[in-house]
């Protein structure tokens, strides 16, 4: 006696064949597109693309910008007749007696003080670039001309140190009035930048040197001592500038 096939075992092999006949197509489908989200994805980061050439070394790059370079020795024979001409180059050069040369570092030490003689008397020509120019001789004239509080900072600066020595009651009192003292030098600083900044306007209005830059270079020659300030002040205090 012969029993029916059920149905699913009679389908189950056409249903394989054809799946395995469609599973190509559908792998290719798939495969392309993960290669075009690919493609994509580079193109969205920016990607660059190579030179189609390899990158030149350092010495290839700066081959031939160099001077002419003294070719090696090729003998023995060669390298010992050129340390002979560059020890001969050394002899005749004229050798310097002892008060030739006290002679030459008094002449330079001479140049060195005269050219700062001039730079601290204020002539343009031996000034420090960041000194330079009208605008920069005007704002160390209105400077010089006040008496400001921030000349006062390196003093307090240095009783400060010396309140390491003193009791710690001594050292809260100087230390509460050195940061009071630093906030009114703050609120001077600001007011005489600006100041400083409306003259300059109304005497040199094509000028750029104006806000931050001339004011902080005004606070902070105002924070030096006078007789230390470079060039040395050329008014006097209470001075029409």
């Amino acid at each position: 006696m012969k029993f029916p096939r059920r149905g699913n075992e009679q389908n189950s092999p056409s249903e394989s064949e054809g799946d395995a006949q469609h599973s190509p197509d559908a792998s290719g489908e798939s495969s392309g597109q993960t290669r075009g989200n690919a493609a994509e994805q580079t193109e969205r980061r920016g990607y660059t693309p190579g030179k189609g050439r390899p990158t030149p070394k350092r010495n290839e790059a700066t081959r031939g910008s160099r001077g002419p370079i003294t070719p090696a020795p090729m003998t023995r024979a060669e390298a010992r007749a050129r340390k002979k001409a560059l020890k001969a180059a050394k002899k005749n050069q004229p050798k310097m007696s002892k008060a030739e040369k006290k002679r030459a570092a008094a002449e330079t030490r001479a140049r060195a003080s005269e050219r700062r003689a001039r730079m601290m008397s204020g002539e343009e020509d031996y000034l420090l670039p960041r000194d330079r120019g009208p605008v920069r001789r005007l704002a160390r004239n209105f400077v010089d001309a006040r008496r400001n509080l921030a000349g006062l900072f390196m003093p307090l600066a240095l009783l400060v140190l010396l309140t390491l020595f003193m009791p710690p009651e001594l050292q809260g009192v100087i230390t509460l009035g050195m940061l009071v003292f630093l906030i009114f030098m703050i609120i001077e600083g600001i007011m005489l930048g600006r100041m400083i900044s409306n003259r300059i306007r109304e005497r040199y209005p094509d000028s750029d040197d104006t806000g931050f830059s001339i004011g902080w270079y005004a606070f902070v020659r105002a924070t030096q001592v006078r007789k230390l300030r470079v060039p040395r002040p050329q008014v006097r205090p209470g001075d029409a500038v």
